[in-house]
């Protein structure tokens, strides 16, 4: 359950406005989470975002999944033995 919460955050960052490579405080990824969610029509919209962008770009959606996911695990999980999982 709470691999498939990282990845709904994970999803809807990578479709939030916030750049790729930022180091967002967790406030303002909380603000830009909801954002995308609320802007895409939920969480599935936002999957529908990051599929496109791996279908239209996929060595720069693959950068911005990896930022993403990262600055996910840090601000929601930032247990250790996690980081070495999200590497």
């Amino acid at each position: 359950m709470r691999s498939q919460l990282l990845a709904a955050r994970a999803a809807a960052l990578f479709a939030s406005d916030l750049p790729a490579g930022s180091r967002p405080t967790s406030r303002a990824v909380d603000a830009a989470i909801v954002q995308a969610v609320r802007s895409r029509g939920g969480t599935r919209g936002c999957v529908a975002v990051l599929a496109t962008a791996y279908g239209d770009y996929p060595e720069s959606a693959a950068t911005r999944m990896r930022w993403a996911r990262g600055v996910v695990v840090t601000v929601y999980d930032p247990t250790p033995a996690d980081h070495a999982l999200a590497a």
